[in-house]
């Protein structure tokens, strides 16, 4: 059977070629859209995996470049049993680098609170450094940086050069390379020299990270310093999370990248930070994210881009399961006296069904092998093409999904034209061919 079948499809080469073809487009595009949020989890999860200590921003915010908490409240989180280490930090994004405006990838300024950063135990950038050396005690209000290696590349800097930041000058005392896409974006300065440089007020960060004592549940520590800050007012920079006040920020950005601009967030009044009486159920004006927080906020990113990606797959699946559909009736129409002929000599229904199925899954099959190492050798050449932008992994189970969804979608492909086939009696096919 399994002869017969093969020698039937081979005997008509041109429709099973553009059958498999279209087979093959579909399977490897499925692979390489489903690697990009594959290699999202990838980047996240050994990401955060290197990152132990708790991440401490605005309630609401979606990152720590539109959160603003008061500087004075990494006191109070030294204060807090549990607490060894907190590192205040300020994310700005970078409009221009060495006269060139940013549009993507985007760079980012962070700023680092060097004494405290330096206590840490576990330090990513640190632990990741390339060439040169750390921000140090004597880097503390001075226009120093570390760049990463994308950077590097990008800018033709090395440790000991000068680099533009928004037109200020810089000197590049570091370069670093963690591996990840989350954080190869960064370019890290003293906390008051990125202040002075982008003329920010000493009142505000972006967010803490702090860092547990030893032997302290850091579950517990979140919880603590969560329920601290209850019924606090809101911070400094009332900033709005909505999906329009998020482009709003991210648009005054984007205009604010001209050769001459020097971006910064007008200063604010202080106001009173203290404990004040607050509704009941009002929540924390913090929110503590540990490394499993933000895995799940990047799942559920994921979770909708892969119905995004199987809304697009679906459209190349149903076009390659038409031309199998096509392929397998025009075989069925041609070999009609056949069936005829082979139902006369004692085959049965069953028997023409499966033979063309067979024929059909044998196509199912062959573009799924095809499709998944097309798909699989495309991811690599992606990522080598565009190391500082995607990340693609397609990994064995998605590989094994691919190739068993094909055949799969060749046996369905292949089910009416085989019911199609056995229908009819031996003398009407004999008559019909």
């Amino acid at each position: 059977m399994f002869t017969f079948a093969l020698g039937n499809l081979v005997s008509r080469p041109l429709r099973s070629s553009l059958a498999l073809a279209g087979l093959i487009i579909a399977i490897a595009s499925m692979t390489i859209l489903f690697a990009i949020a594959e290699g999202i989890d990838k980047v996240v999860d050994r990401t955060f995996a290197q990152i132990p200590g708790l991440a401490i921003q605005e309630r609401g915010a979606p990152i720590p470049l539109f959160s603003s908490l008061p500087a004075e409240w990494q006191q109070e989180l030294l204060a807090i049993p549990g607490v060894a280490v907190a590192d205040a930090e300020i994310v700005q994004r970078l409009n221009v680098l060495d006269g060139k405006t940013l549009i993507s990838p985007p760079r980012f300024l962070v700023g680092l609170d060097v004494p405290q950063r330096l206590r840490l135990k576990e330090d990513i950038y640190r632990d990741h450094l390339l060439s040169g050396r750390f921000l140090g005690p004597e880097d503390v209000g001075q226009r120093r940086c570390l760049i990463s290696q994308q950077i590097s590349e990008e800018t033709g800097k090395q440790a000991g050069d000068s680099v533009l930041l928004n037109r200020n000058p810089c000197e590049v005392i570091g370069v670093y390379n963690t591996g990840s896409l989350l954080l190869d974006v960064n370019i890290l300065m003293d906390l008051t020299a990125l202040q002075d440089m982008l003329r920010l007020g000493r009142d505000s960060v972006s967010a803490f990270y702090v860092e547990a004592a030893p032997g302290v549940d850091k579950k517990v520590l979140k919880a603590t310093i969560e329920k601290h800050f209850l019924g606090r007012t809101p911070p400094l920079r009332r900033s709005d999370f909505s999906f329009s006040g998020i482009l709003q920020n991210i648009g005054q950005t984007l205009l604010a990248g001209s050769p001459d601009a020097n971006p910064s967030y007008p200063a604010t009044p202080a106001t009173d930070t203290k404990t004040s009486p607050a509704p009941d159920g009002q929540p924390s004006a913090v929110e503590v994210r540990l490394a499993e927080d933000w895995n799940e906020r990047f799942t559920e990113f994921t979770g909708d881009l892969n119905l995004f990606l199987s809304l697009i797959t679906t459209m190349g699946v149903t076009i390659a399961l038409l031309s199998i559909v096509n392929t397998m009736m025009m075989s069925v129409s041609e070999r009609m006296t056949e069936f005829g002929i082979l139902r006369a000599n004692g085959w049965s229904k069953w028997n023409v069904m499966q033979l063309m199925t067979l024929e059909s899954a044998l196509l199912g099959i062959t573009g799924g092998l095809i499709g998944v190492v097309v798909g699989w050798g495309a991811t690599h050449v992606i990522n080598a093409l565009f190391p500082d932008r995607l990340q693609l992994h397609a990994g064995l189970r998605l590989l094994v999904f691919g190739g068993i969804f094909s055949t799969l979608l060749g046996i369905v492909g292949g089910l009416y034209p085989a019911w199609l086939a056995a229908s009819r009696s031996p003398m009407e096919a004999i008559r019909r061919g």
